[in-house]
């Protein structure tokens, strides 16, 4: 157990905690810290100034894709979700009610996924939002810093100078949209793979022939160059669809463009190759490219995604960008309650503290406002056992080697092992079970 009291507690109580960021972290450890009767200064320099991957005034954007990601609790992201819905988190409260179909994935209609948690914050009597840009860290008082991958150039460098270590940054790649009546109904398909869920996704079928002139486009077209940087140091988890591409021409046939588990009922058959659009919003007018993360250059995008069977004369909402994400070299400057180690009443969430994803960014939201609601009501700050998501996917953040630190989606590796042989497929199941039985004996040890 890891204590820390408060020399002023009368001054302390009239000071709101300040959160600097409106996204998906800040959002979240904002409403944690106001349903424990803390109050909460929010900041978000949107709609004043937007980041370059920004597009919407309103809070808790979506930037990339609309998805996320496996809803079933025996995957480890499906576990993080549901250890954070018995926690009630207003993230994924507003998932569930604005979610659209996508089998066993959790999408939402990310307009009105963004609205929903905006209206909760908004009426909150304990939450002042204030669209203003943080430029320096505050001296005073308790503050969450979860200003995303995307942290504005002059809160960037006084956080640099605050750790005192160089950030490490990678390139992030997002992918189109399309509008969903541009769609050729004549050469697709709707199913979900294995027939999950409820035709939720169009595929898009390729032939051998079909598929190798598109791999052809595709490794010889122009690219976005990129700025400011030396050495591009890509997120596995989110490569552009053009360099899983140039590692091999059988290689998107085994990523994003696998057919496996879909039969085209036009033929009866398995197709070579496989293009799926998932639903970005209920009335199904939009549709995600889905693996298609890319930094083609618009007019190249056009014209090679539109030898994609069902897309000749697709019309895109949104093309594909890359954009840069920054991130703290955690394991050397935070702690397991994600603290900064120069000083106990600085916290840090979201994805500048190398967690990656949706669901992981807002998970250590949810943590930092659980932590500063217990320093601000004088209550012991406990970090989750490490037998739970939350818990496995903090001790990452801090415990790492610090030299090979990089950004990491929850997953069953990082939790400590089950200790018994079973099959494969059962273990999902027993890393939850074990995870639930520990996050319920822990959620007791925090204030109401």
């Amino acid at each position: 157990m890891t204590a820390i009291r408060s020399p002023n507690n009368a001054l302390k109580e009239k000071i709101p905690v300040v959160v600097i960021g409106g996204g998906l972290a800040g959002c979240e450890a904002a409403w944690q810290l106001a349903c424990r009767h803390v109050p909460v200064r929010l900041y978000d320099m949107k709609p004043k100034r937007l980041s370059p991957a920004h597009r919407s005034p309103h809070l808790a954007e979506l930037v990339c894709s609309n998805s996320l990601r496996s809803n079933d609790p025996a995957s480890a992201v499906g576990l993080l979700k549901e250890e954070m819905r018995r926690i009630g988190s207003l993230i994924m409260e507003s998932a569930d009610k604005t979610a659209v179909p996508a089998g066993k994935a959790l999408a939402v209609d990310r307009v009105l996924f963004s609205l929903y948690i905006e209206e909760r914050l908004l009426h909150h009597p304990l939450i002042t939002v204030l669209h203003d840009e943080c430029c320096e860290v505050p001296e005073d008082g308790i503050v969450i810093i979860a200003t995303g991958p995307l942290t504005s150039a002059s809160l960037a460098h006084a956080v640099s100078s605050l750790v005192q270590s160089d950030y490490l940054s990678f390139y992030d790649a997002i992918a189109p949209i399309i509008e969903g009546d541009s769609i050729n109904d004549n050469r697709v398909f709707r199913a979900s793979r294995y027939d999950a869920g409820s035709d939720d996704y169009i595929n898009c079928p390729m032939t051998e022939e079909e598929y190798h002139r598109f791999y052809h486009e595709l490794t010889r077209a122009d690219t976005v160059p990129l700025k400011d940087f030396e050495n591009t140091r890509c997120f596995e988890g989110c490569l552009p669809i053009e360099v899983l591409a140039d590692r091999g021409e059988k290689t998107l046939l085994f990523g994003p463009m696998k057919p496996v588990g879909l039969i085209d009922p036009r033929t009866g058959r398995r197709p070579f190759a496989v293009v799926q659009l998932r639903k970005e919003n209920r009335e199904s007018t939009l549709f995600n490219i889905v693996g298609f993360q890319t930094k083609l250059t618009r007019p190249e995008q056009k014209r090679i995604f539109s030898l994609i069977p069902g897309l000749e004369n697709a019309r895109f909402a949104r093309y594909g960008a890359i954009h840069r994400n920054t991130f703290i070299n955690a394991p050397r400057v935070l702690t397991p309650l994600l603290q900064f180690t120069g000083r106990h009443d600085l916290f840090f969430a979201g994805q500048i503290t190398g967690v990656e994803g949706y669901v992981e960014s807002t998970a250590t939201g949810l943590l930092a406002g659980l932590y500063t609601a217990c320093l601000h009501n004088d209550r012991p700050l406990i970090p989750p056992p490490r037998e739970t998501a939350l818990g496995a996917l903090t001790n990452h953040i801090a415990s790492t080697e610090p030299t090979t630190f990089q950004p990491m989606n929850v997953n069953f590796g990082l939790f400590p092992p089950l200790g018994t042989h079973m099959r494969k497929r059962d273990r999902g199941t027993h890393y939850a079970r074990r995870a639930l039985d520990a996050l319920d004996m822990w959620i007791n040890t925090f204030p109401d």
